[in-house]
């Protein structure tokens, strides 16, 4: 299936599910998540979820981790401008950082200093769907392949889907970044 079709679908999907039964299926990844074996890195970057589409809350996760590894610094993504193309830029937050939502709906961090991709250990990528080579469809609009290119090699990039990978997205390019892992409510997925 291709991401224009899979996207409509997963939307419709995830908007489907009662807070019960996100509540659960968040309690089912976290789980997951533990059971990775995986050094819990220091430099994070994390997003804010999308009320509207009812999307995963990674602070489960970053507070599993800060748990794990209290030296833990988060990023949060910004959506800019450069040389009029939209960007990503990731921007150190703490607890006294104020958020504002921006032209999409999503919670910002309103300022702080950047952090050059190459920094970052570990990216939790949005996403809708994931297939089995770990390619995933997001909202379209190639945010975060562009920035994942910037990141070094051995930066992890995850992602967590509340339903089963799908066999094959037929319109992958080149420029689309795979995921490292997916967490489900079932398995973990390396790739």
């Amino acid at each position: 299936m291709n991401k224009k079709d899979l996207r409509i679908k997963y939307i419709e999907k995830r908007n489907a599910l009662s807070f019960l039964e996100k509540q659960k299926l968040d309690d089912l990844l976290l789980i997951n998540f533990q059971r990775l074996n995986l050094d819990i890195p220091s430099l994070i970057m994390t997003y804010s979820p999308m009320e509207k589409f009812n999307e995963f809350d990674p602070q489960l996760i970053t507070d599993y981790c800060y748990f794990k590894n209290s030296g833990q610094q988060l990023f949060y993504p910004v959506i800019g401008q450069s040389e009029g193309v939209p960007v990503l830029s990731s921007v150190i937050v703490d607890d006294n950082t104020e958020f504002r939502k921006n032209s999409y709906g999503i919670n910002e961090p309103v300022d702080g200093l950047d952090m050059f991709p190459t920094e970052i250990d570990m990216v939790i990528v949005p996403l809708l769907c994931v297939d089995r080579k770990g390619n995933r469809v997001g909202y379209g609009k190639g945010f975060y392949d562009r920035f994942l290119q910037q990141c070094r090699r051995d930066c992890v990039n995850i992602g967590f889907s509340y339903f089963p990978l799908v066999d094959m997205i037929t319109d992958i390019n080149k420029k689309d970044v795979r995921l490292d892992f997916c967490i489900t409510p079932d398995s973990i997925h390396e790739f």
